[in-house]
């Protein structure tokens, strides 16, 4: 195969990968955007994300700007 066929080929695995990533870290509870680049850059790290369990309460979710603005990285 052709080098750009190879290109062509593991960017659209990359491109699945991560929409598919982002559908289970849904269904598990999981904060699905850290899962969707991860799994674009690793494949196979889809593999992963399916055997780990669901996570009970709460989806994880990163901070705000405007939190990490008003924090400053000051903890007073």
């Amino acid at each position: 195969m052709e080098t750009m066929q190879w290109i062509v080929i593991w960017g659209g695995t990359a491109i699945a990968a991560s929409a598919l990533a982002a559908l289970i870290a849904g269904l598990k509870n999981r904060e699905y955007s850290s899962w969707m680049a991860w799994c674009f850059l690793f494949p196979p790290l889809i593999l992963v994300l399916l055997l780990m369990p669901k996570n009970n309460g709460p989806r994880p979710r990163p901070p705000r700007l405007d939190e990490l603005d008003r924090d400053n990285g000051n903890p007073f």
